[in-house]
């Protein structure tokens, strides 16, 4: 199993609508690098959703339903299916992650227009210390 990161606005897709919905398909991604992360996503990988705008922080996870495919509607993009888990209470914020200095190399730090990665291990292995209770 793998873990991603995938960013949203809460303007356009908020965490408490994502909770509402139960799945997504998780669309709209057009940036090659973020595109392949879509690509490598597999059924039963986990992902951190994280509030772009605001008060920027993960608030949730989601686990990968489907294989990636092909976005009908651009041919520059892919999507996925995803099933909300639950929330991450109270959010990580992006001012955490970059305080802890652990993370200098990881995309959400380096190039923050980035919308979909990978997180790195040491990254779930900081989120488990972080936050016991949560279901990683």
């Amino acid at each position: 199993m793998q873990y991603f990161l995938a960013k949203t606005d809460p303007d356009t897709y908020p965490i408490d609508q994502f909770e509402k919905d139960k799945t997504t398909c998780w669309d709209g991604v057009r940036n090659p690098q973020a595109a392949k992360a879509i690509q490598a996503m597999q059924p039963g990988d986990k992902v951190f959703i994280y509030h772009s705008m605001g008060n920027a922080a993960i608030v949730g996870m989601a686990k990968i339903t489907s294989s990636s495919r092909p976005d009908p509607k651009d041919v520059k993009s892919w999507v996925v299916d995803m099933e909300y888990l639950h929330r991450v209470d109270p959010p990580a914020t992006l001012r955490e992650i970059k305080e802890s200095g652990l993370f200098a190399d990881w995309s959400l730090v380096r190039q923050s227009r980035l919308s979909t990665m990978a997180a790195p291990e040491k990254f779930v292995t900081w989120m488990r210390e972080k936050y016991p209770k949560l279901k990683l």
